[in-house]
């Protein structure tokens, strides 16, 4: 049975505002876009860190400007936000992915990259001793909030840090990171950054180009 956790979510949020506490929260963000709605939905509750841990994204290139990015909106969007930055890695996402290179996005390799992140925001969470952590991810409406969450508490199991539960999509979620994105002029791409994703992405827009010709040739 699927769970709502935007409701989950707001339950949480509502038992802190009761007890009148403000927790710490590592928060791991795939990029700036992403992270812009959840840290102006969660500033007002948590003194947040954002851990930018991505071993996916690829080239070095592409990371390192992502990382630039993200600091920036953090900067611009002045919420009391800290930044921390995780190790470049991208063996150990080629290593999960072999064998599923061929699998279309949301599948198998991305729940093993899901875990692999989180896996390594709880390690950070524990150490830095914050009270929880969570992902910027299932904001998008590619990544499955589903298996997010359930990773999320197997993963709070094994390290004994609570982890928030949340969809972030809901709510016109996605809405208003697209909203930010574009008031604070961010860098936006179609695919997660990953060299399988970016494939797809590519294969996508060359087949909208081609019907589109394909169109233009037939009126």
């Amino acid at each position: 049975m699927k769970q709502n956790y935007q409701l989950v979510l707001e339950k949480t949020l509502k038992a802190l505002q009761a007890e009148d506490k403000r927790p710490s929260l590592l928060l791991h963000s795939c990029c700036g876009p992403c992270s812009s709605y959840v840290m102006e939905y969660l500033a007002q509750y948590f003194d947040i860190t954002i851990f930018y841990y991505n071993p996916n994204i690829s080239p070095a290139a592409e990371f390192q400007f992502r990382a630039e990015e993200q600091q920036r909106l953090i900067r611009e969007m002045d919420l009391g936000v800290s930044f921390l930055l995780g190790k470049y890695e991208p063996e150990r996402f080629f290593a999960l992915a072999k064998g599923h290179e061929a699998e279309p996005e949301g599948g198998e390799r991305c729940f093993k990259c899901y875990r692999l992140r989180l896996e390594e925001t709880a390690k950070a969470a524990k150490a830095g001793g914050f009270s929880y952590f969570t992902t910027t991810l299932s904001i998008s409406p590619h990544k499955n909030a589903q298996v997010l969450n359930e990773l999320g508490k197997e993963i709070s199991d094994v390290f004994g840090v609570p982890y928030l539960y949340s969809d972030f999509k809901k709510k016109n979620g996605y809405r208003r990171s697209c909203e930010l994105s574009t008031e604070y002029h961010l860098y936006r791409q179609d695919y997660c950054g990953c060299p399988f994703s970016k494939a797809e992405a590519e294969a996508r827009r060359a087949s909208i180009k081609e019907r589109s010709l394909a169109n233009d040739t037939e009126k």
